[in-house]
């Protein structure tokens, strides 16, 4: 079984993810673009992983958008995109939360009709490997 470890961005919620993830998508869906503040979210989905709080618990709290299955946990403190489980038997891990390599590449872009309109050129805009001078 495979372990992952993961926080917050301010430290305070730590967790590890032990099992394995089923799929992971990249979606663009219009509430991912707002609670995300871009152009998608990228979610690890799992049936089977547990979710161990390792510190910080309390720190998390959950929202989930009013006449819809859209649910986000994440830390009262920083903000920062947590695991949840939005359904039972449904583990939901956010993957820049994770700090593990992910051993798997997207499955899928999902709710690519709803996709940002500046999201199409990302192969053409320069790279830098630290922030431009």
């Amino acid at each position: 079984m495979t372990n992952y470890p993961g926080a917050c961005l301010c430290g305070t919620v730590r967790f590890e993810v032990h099992g394995d993830f089923d799929s992971f998508y990249l979606c663009h869906c219009q509430h991912c673009q707002k609670d995300t503040g871009s152009a998608h979210a990228a979610n690890l989905f799992a049936k089977s992983a547990r979710l161990i709080w390792l510190s910080g618990e309390d720190a998390v709290t959950s929202f989930t958008l009013p006449g819809t299955r859209h649910h986000k946990s994440f830390c009262k403190i920083c903000g920062s995109a947590l695991p949840s489980t939005p359904l039972p038997g449904l583990l939901v891990v956010p993957a820049g939360c994770l700090d593990a390599k992910i051993p798997l590449m997207p499955t899928a872009h999902i709710f690519t009709a709803s996709k940002a309109s500046w999201d199409d050129t990302f192969e053409e805009v320069p790279r830098f490997e630290g922030l431009p001078e």
